[in-house]
């Protein structure tokens, strides 16, 4: 009795102890992570991140994501004046045009709306701004004489001798020595069909299709395609160079990748010195991030998508290596047999014991590979010079057009979506011979 007394107390102290153990681990973990967050948070400096954050300016570019601006300029030194889509010369009216709130003429009056009216005159240009009153300047060599209205200046005026900028709810008004400009912001993204040169412009949807219909569908695919300003023959392009380079340098890696594999591989490379120089070669290629490798070798090679593929090459060779040599260590043994039990030569009893069992795993690695670095070929293109990433980085670099800087993100999600679908279908047919999704 007192023997299994005893026994009893060793388990249960045992378990108390066990149970302590678990206790103190649940709590211990959790605190260990909220002191790294903590650590995270001031290291990081939050708090000053924090501060430091523009709300105003992020509403501007949220803003100017889905909106264009609308450049009514004139020039102070000889008076002419030019109405302009995001200030860009390819998208500028002729001199006999203008939207339907410039009036040009002797004195060119600009309705920005809600009472707010802007005139450029021959020597003077006002802004009336409801509810505080009429700004008047005369820009010349001597810099901007500006009258105000009475009282002190709000905060949404800025002046200066040479500069006063003016920024309203119904757009900005700004006076420099040389140039007086006014902005005019509108929802949409204008000109992105046709350019204001195409007789096509400002048609509706169904002129447009009533024209198609009548035979002029050539011209008017031909007046979009070569849309100079939102350049979709040069995006269509950039996007079969984003996607080139990613299959160039997947499937290349993959055809390297593959033989060098066997020479990685216990049960193909007898050699244990063999085995130890591929895996630390695969080891290297990969260990170095794709766009390290492309800045390597784009100052070997230059510029351009070849370069970008060939840093994906270099990466994934190392990556599917090692994949490779994994799945050929697994093979079944029984069908390699079969094969040579037949007489085949050791090619032979590759290609028809072994290749058939990695097949599935070759293809599913390549083609989930190859939908990965559609999204990596984005940024190595920015950084060598072709692909979407190029165009993305122009637009962001101009911090002028973010209407086009989201329309390429658009188009970079639309692909990764449509390589992440195909990749999927490939699957289904190549490995399990079903097609349909089910």
């Amino acid at each position: 009795m007192t023997v299994a007394t005893t026994d009893l107390d060793r388990l249960k102290s045992g378990a108390d102890q066990l149970f302590s153990k678990k206790k103190l681990a649940g709590f211990s973990i959790p605190l260990v992570i909220i002191a790294y967050l903590v650590y995270i948070f001031f290291a990081f400096d939050v708090p000053g991140l924090y501060s430091r954050a523009d709300m105003d300016n992020a509403r501007t570019l949220v803003a100017d994501s889905y909106s264009y601006k609308m450049h009514v300029t004139r020039d102070n030194r000889s008076a002419e004046v030019d109405i302009s889509i995001e200030g860009r010369r390819n998208g500028t009216y002729p001199e006999d045009g203008s939207p339907d709130w410039v009036t040009r003429g002797e004195e060119t009056v600009i309705d920005l709306g809600q009472g707010h009216i802007a005139t450029f005159g021959p020597e003077i240009v006002t802004y009336t701004i409801p509810g505080y009153g009429t700004f008047r300047a005369e820009p010349g060599r001597s810099g901007v004489n500006a009258t105000f209205p009475d009282g002190d200046l709000p905060g949404w005026i800025n002046a200066s001798k040479n500069r006063v900028a003016i920024t309203t709810e119904a757009g900005r008004f700004t006076v420099t020595r040389n140039r007086t400009e006014v902005f005019r912001y509108f929802n949409g993204w204008e000109a992105f069909w046709f350019t204001l040169d195409s007789p096509y412009y400002g048609l509706s949807v169904g002129e447009v299709a009533g024209r198609a219909v009548q035979g002029e569908a050539g011209d008017i695919f031909t007046a979009f395609w070569t849309n100079s300003m939102w350049r979709h023959q040069d995006v269509a392009w950039a996007l079969f160079e984003t996607v080139l380079m990613a299959f160039l340098g997947t499937f290349g890696a993959g055809l390297i990748a593959l033989p060098l594999a066997f020479l990685a591989a216990k049960n193909f490379a007898p050699l244990m010195a063999v085995r130890f120089a591929m895996r630390r070669m695969f080891d290297f290629l990969r260990g170095v991030d794709a766009l390290i490798w492309t800045i390597i070798l784009a100052r070997a090679f230059g510029p351009g998508p070849l370069t970008g593929a060939l840093a994906i090459l270099v990466t994934d060779t190392g990556t599917f290596g090692k994949i490779f040599s994994e799945a050929l260590e697994n093979v079944d043994k029984a069908p390699i047999e079969g094969v040579q039990s037949t007489g085949a030569s050791a090619i032979q009893r590759y290609r028809f014991g072994v290749i058939p069992q990695v097949v599935p795993v070759l293809i599913s690695q390549l083609l989930y590979f190859l939908e990965s670095n559609t999204r990596s070929a984005t940024v190595i293109g920015a950084i060598t010079g072709g692909g979407i990433g190029l165009l993305l980085t122009q637009a962001i670099i101009t911090q002028q057009d973010w209407e086009k800087v989201t329309y390429f993100i658009v188009l970079i999600v639309l692909m990764v979506m449509a390589m992440d679908w195909i990749s999927g279908i490939l699957r289904r047919r190549l490995i399990s011979g079903d097609g349909t999704g089910h």
